[in-house]
């Protein structure tokens, strides 16, 4: 068995791998942590677990593992994983990290669009990207895994292809992105109070989304040059999902049918990559609770344009079914194991 600690368990992120190991058949979680003088059971945080865990949530640093782990789970904000995980690496412990702390191999990236200087710099090298389906190879080998950003798992996934392909031009490439509420986390804001937020839709973090450099990173390392993105992240009243519009300029003509089968070819074997047939985007209500992205992709032949809709659950492909898939591919498990369900609808 796999034993799993979890750092900020009683968050949405910390909540979602937990869900997920529990229906894992090769995993144990031995510790639950979280940043709070709070010591209940997680049952009693989250009441639809009785009866799955009753483990008991310890505080961060006076916590007491019931078995030495094999991977621990940091589901928390920028700053914690990068100051903690070298202590578990060094132990032989294998470490995913949710925030942004590990996705740039340049701690100036990272000190600039994060607003902090780089706590562990030497270990940037050595991370790999949590996307199994473009970094699969490096996963199975890597001690230190920087899971995705949830935007940047769908936008890199919708335009991963395009890139690699050079059938789009690498510059002017807009990232059209709507989230739901879930992404902001537990914590009360006014700006998230029911009032405000219901029936109501905003743009946010308009020039300066720290997803920004992310998405640029990934798509120029699949392009093998340069790419620029700019990215606009909208905040919609709905409880999880998110919905990029991707629009990328094309380099040569091409038809609707023949951007399909380069992206069908692209993904071809990839479980939890649904290409529609059609072009049709389904929406957030067809992957809500799984851990699939959904792409749409269809060309605008009179504009010249690519434009591509990818669906993921924020909560899931965007954050812990990465997680998860992430872990199976460190311990050279089937990718689908605990993974392969259907969403919830409606």
């Amino acid at each position: 068995m796999i034993r799993a600690k979890i750092v900020g368990a009683t968050g949405y992120g910390g909540l979602g791998i937990l869900e997920g190991l529990l229906r894992h058949p090769a995993a144990e979680v031995v510790s639950l942590v979280a940043r709070q003088d709070d010591t209940r059971r997680i049952d009693e945080f989250f009441p639809h677990l009785r009866g799955f865990c009753d483990l008991r949530v310890q505080v961060a640093g006076q916590e007491v593992d019931a078995a030495e782990p094999d991977v621990v789970f940091f589901a928390t904000p920028n700053g914690v994983g990068m100051r903690e995980a070298r202590g578990y690496l060094d132990r032989g412990v294998r470490v995913i990290d949710y925030s942004g702390d590990f996705r740039f191999k340049d701690p100036a990236v990272y000190a600039h669009w994060y607003g902090q200087e780089h706590a562990a710099p030497d270990l940037l090298e050595e991370a790999v990207y949590g996307v199994p389906e473009l970094y699969r190879g490096q996963l199975r080998q890597a001690r230190l895994v920087a899971n995705p950003g949830c935007f940047v798992v769908a936008a890199v996934l919708a335009l991963a292809p395009a890139v690699r392909e050079g059938l789009v031009e690498p510059h002017g490439i807009v990232v059209d992105g709507k989230t739901a509420v879930s992404g902001a986390g537990k914590g009360a804001k006014p700006s998230f109070h029911f009032p405000h937020r219901n029936e109501n839709v905003e743009a946010y973090r308009i020039v300066e989304h720290q997803h920004t450099p992310e998405i640029e990173t990934y798509l120029s390392d699949q392009a093998r040059h340069a790419v620029t993105v700019t990215f606009v992240p909208h905040l919609v009243p709905i409880t999880r999902g998110i919905l990029n519009t991707c629009y990328a300029r094309l380099a040569r003509p091409l038809t609707s049918a023949e951007a399909r089968e380069v992206y069908g070819a692209a993904y071809a074997g990839e479980r939890f990559v649904r290409v529609s047939q059609d072009g049709t985007c389904h929406g957030t209500g067809a992957i809500r609770g799984s851990n699939f992205c959904d792409l749409a992709v269809n060309v605008n032949e009179r504009t010249g344009q690519l434009v591509v809709t990818a669906c993921v659950d924020n909560l899931v492909k965007g954050q812990a079914g990465s997680a998860l898939q992430n872990m199976n591919c460190l311990f050279g498990l089937d990718e689908r194991t605990g993974l392969d369900q259907l969403g919830l609808y409606p």
